[in-house]
């Protein structure tokens, strides 16, 4: 069944930032018994929410950080339809030198987080949650770093690249990558979640993976891929050799475009623009579509 939205219901999530709603997704076939070789499938929706940064404390970037996530948790469980998953693209923490903390903020997300009335969760680690432990404690609180499953007639795909210091997936991953592809049908479309880039947006500010040019080689032998990311907390569209990427903005502060200014900061609260830079977007796509379209929201409905 194809399950609609009124925008006003997703004006809920404006005030949070990070979301992102899909249904269906390019190149889209259906599956399962009774399914006709190359229909569309159903359309289905998810929600993506990056960047929470659990434990940040900025009154001057945000004085509401401790809100945004239990806002977000009661604005999902109030939508109509619910979301067939939810997927946390990294970052769930807010980075910290001390194991115990790290391991309790991981804890205090996940505690929230089993509030969610939906039927399942996907998680990712960004560099603030696994980078200084190599996503031991991430691996406690929340299981594997990377893996695959598929929905709807899409397989979908969680890469690491934060886990190792460095910024790199590595060759293990790599290799985990190509064999799980390799057991896929190559029409069926493939849906890539990672905190990083994959590709060079800005390697100054740690805006890139190392080694993301093997995972887009491994990822070109695929007709239909579609790349949403974190990371870089804003809204950022490229399509680099036929693969389209997407970043989400993040709940807790908007950073500057990629070397727009000299360092990587976080962009000040404005107590007369509260929600800038912070909102979510609206993807649609099916099977006749070459890619997904998008329809973004500011905050707050602004």
């Amino acid at each position: 069944m194809t399950a609609t939205f009124d925008r006003r219901d997703f004006l809920g999530l404006a005030g949070l930032g990070g979301v992102v709603f899909a249904s269906g997704l390019a190149g889209c076939a259906a599956m399962g018994a009774g399914a006709a070789p190359g229909a569309p499938a159903p359309d289905f929706h998810f929600v993506q929410l990056s960047d929470l940064h659990w434990g940040f404390q900025g009154p001057a970037v945000n004085p509401e950080a401790t809100h945004a996530l239990p806002r977000a948790i009661a604005a999902v469980n109030a939508l109509p339809s619910k979301p067939d998953f939810i997927v946390f693209t990294g970052d769930l923490s807010h980075t910290t030198d001390d194991p115990a903390e790290r391991r309790r903020r991981l804890r205090a997300v996940r505690a929230m987080i089993d509030d969610l009335d939906v039927k399942s969760w996907h998680f990712l680690p960004g560099e603030h949650d696994a980078s200084l432990d190599h996503g031991e404690a991430f691996i406690e609180v929340f299981g594997p770093t990377h893996g695959a499953f598929d929905h709807g007639g899409v397989h979908f795909v969680a890469i690491d690249n934060v886990s190792d210091p460095a910024a790199r997936i590595g060759d293990e991953q790599l290799a985990w990558l190509r064999t799980d592809l390799a057991a896929t049908d190559p029409a069926t479309p493939v849906v890539v979640f990672t905190h990083r880039p994959l590709f060079d947006l800005a390697p100054e500010w740690d805006w890139a993976t190392r080694d993301g040019a093997a995972a887009m080689e491994i990822l070109r032998t695929r007709r239909h891929v579609t790349v949403f990311y974190g990371h870089i907390h804003q809204e950022n569209h490229r399509v680099i050799d036929g693969i389209d990427h997407h970043a989400a903005t993040s709940l807790i502060f908007p950073l500057p475009a990629p070397q727009s200014q000299p360092k990587r900061e976080p962009v000040k609260w404005d107590a007369s623009h509260p929600f800038a830079g912070l909102g979510w977007r609206e993807i649609t796509a099916g099977a006749g579509r070459d890619a997904p379209a998008f329809s973004q929201h500011p905050l707050g409905g602004a």
